[in-house]
């Protein structure tokens, strides 16, 4: 004689449930990689365009300071 364990089919609601979770965790997650990869690109483009800014700065020490021709102190 051969007893069969049978358990209940989950309900179509349970199902659906459990789809959208899945769908939620995904949309999620790749939402955060998005995020997470424009913030190291923003970064990597502060850094570049301080370093240029710093470089002008330097630079702009060796120029003559016209304005101070006009400025008598």
């Amino acid at each position: 004689m051969h007893h069969f364990l049978l358990e209940p089919c989950p309900s179509s609601a349970a199902i659906w449930d459990d789809t959208l979770k899945v769908h939620q965790l995904t949309y999620d997650f790749y939402s955060e990689v998005s995020y997470r990869q424009e913030f190291d690109a923003y970064c990597q483009w502060y850094e570049e365009t301080a370093a240029k800014h710093r470089a002008e700065a330097e630079s702009m020490k060796n120029d003559i300071n016209i304005l101070g021709w006009f400025c008598h102190s």
